[in-house]
């Protein structure tokens, strides 16, 4: 295991169209792949950013079905990338999972998390979200040993659950990502203070590539995707064009970082209590 990889992340402005958004995506990968990445992480629904419950069901698809998870599993091996495929939607009949899959250079699906947490808001400027409507929630974190690392799994909304990645940590990541579809409202507000924030927390690099731009029903996504290493510095920022961004990644900062700071160690027991209030 030698500790050091490049990582791109890949920034799409993703349509209804999934064949030309598999045609973008990988595209992206392929020129990352030239830049010198070994591993490529792609946003939330990477190949597919439809609006409204009825039209991302007829567009889910199973796992042995996918025509998205095929050409992915199809990258890997012809470039010798892993790919962190972002997250694709599985049907599984009602509903469906916004599932992240990693594939190694093989073309094997290694890894599988579905999201966990609903992205359910009503947001001041009238924006209205319903995740749970459409979606399954995950109900188990997920790790994956890659040849440099541990890496935790995550999706946007999750990015506000400090729990999840303190979790992730003390179960042996040394690498989280968060994929993302973050609404340009809430991201220029919380965006790079969230992805820092959990750096810092855990003492992990965190990558999460990023949807970009305007997209159906005047859905609007904030891009800038980022690469943050474990002291909270931001490497790598995409800002608001599609595209790729490469940063090498030295999972030894990780112990650097913990051994100044070690406060995964200093996790205690906390029992809230309620004190009498004087009226």
């Amino acid at each position: 295991m030698s500790g050091v990889f490049k990582a791109a992340c890949v920034q799409v402005n993703a349509s209804t169209h999934m064949t030309a958004n598999i045609a973008t995506v990988v595209g992206l990968a392929r020129e990352a792949r030239q830049q010198g990445a070994d591993m490529v992480f792609l946003p939330e629904n990477a190949l597919m950013m439809q609006w409204g419950r009825t039209p991302i069901l007829a567009e889910a698809h199973t796992e042995d079905e996918h025509p998205g998870l095929a050409a992915l599993r199809a990258l890997a091996r012809d470039t010798g990338l892993w790919v962190h495929g972002g997250t694709l939607h599985i049907h599984l009949g009602e509903r469906a999972a916004n599932r992240t899959l990693v594939i190694n250079p093989d073309g094997e699906i290694v890894g599988r998390y579905d999201k966990i947490h609903m992205f359910d808001v009503d947001l001041p400027n009238g924006e209205r979200y319903r995740e749970s409507a459409t979606f399954q929630p995950g109900e188990a974190a997920c790790l994956v040993s890659l040849p440099w690392g541990t890496l935790g799994l995550s999706v946007c909304y999750d990015i506000r659950f400090a729990a999840l990645y303190r979790a992730l940590a003390h179960a042996g990541a040394d690498i989280l990502t968060i994929p993302a579809a973050f609404t340009r409202t809430t991201g220029e507000a919380h965006w790079h203070v969230l992805q820092r924030a959990r750096a810092i927390e855990t003492g992990c690099w965190v990558i999460s590539p990023a949807q970009t731009g305007s997209h159906a029903n005047d859905r609007k996504t904030f891009g800038h995707s980022l690469i943050v290493d474990p002291w909270g510095t931001v490497v790598a920022d995409a800002g608001l064009d599609p595209g790729i961004i490469v940063a090498e990644v030295d999972v030894g900062k990780v112990a650097e970082v913990r051994a100044m700071i070690p406060s995964l160690t200093h996790d205690r027991p906390i029992s809230p209590r309620q004190h009498g209030v004087v009226s």
